[in-house]
């Protein structure tokens, strides 16, 4: 989990007027400007467990791909089956689990550092790219972390991102098959809701 949460802190990092350019120095940048915002609003983050959630919400999302995401994470069968009302709960409801789980544990930030590398063979022509990096922390071992970005119009967003060669989206379609199994779409729909009922209460 502390390696996931590490790994999403590198994603709390976006900004519109870098949407545009190339994906890794927006990637350092951004990570940056997010670090130092947690810093300096230490007191705000202790006392309010939502500040980081509602920074989550207002720089992250809109720079995420979040119906690829949630078609990736869903799985091609169960996204193909589930109706229109159904998707867009699914997309609500992921988005709130993936916001609620991490920006609890990214209030405790200590002194953790992001080296971003360039993207092999460039990005000129690409439509979809990875970039690799590593999260360095004192005590502990670097810890490698690849985003899979993909380019919609002119802006670079995020759908899926690796923590030591494990998929995040792949983690969390593994859970979400189990849940359908048991208790079909709205099965899942049901278990989610509560779970991020859950959260908020934390």
């Amino acid at each position: 989990m502390k390696k996931w949460v590490l790994a999403i802190l590198a994603m709390f990092c976006f900004t519109t007027a870098m949407a545009a350019s190339d994906p890794v120095a927006m990637l350092d940048q951004t990570s940056s400007q997010m670090i130092n915002s947690l810093k300096q609003n230490k007191a705000t983050v202790k006392t309010n467990p939502t500040y980081v959630e509602g920074l989550a919400r207002k720089v992250l999302m809109p720079h995420v791909d979040v119906p690829t995401m949630s078609r990736l994470a869903l799985g091609r069968n169960a996204w193909q089956s589930a109706s229109s009302t159904q998707k867009q709960q699914f997309m609500q409801q992921f988005v709130t689990l993936l916001i609620r789980t991490y920006s609890t544990a990214l209030a405790s930030y200590t002194d953790q550092k992001i080296q971003f590398y360039p993207v092999r063979g460039g990005t000129d022509g690409k439509t979809r790219i990875q970039v690799d990096s590593k999260i360095i922390q004192s005590g502990g071992p670097s810890i490698p972390v690849s985003y899979r970005l993909v380019k919609r119009g002119n802006q670079w967003m995020v759908y899926d991102m690796s923590v030591d060669g494990v998929s995040l989206v792949k983690s969390f379609h593994s859970q979400f098959s189990n849940e359908i199994a048991k208790g079909g779409m709205d099965g899942l729909l049901a278990q989610l809701k509560k779970h991020n009922s859950a959260l908020s209460k934390k």
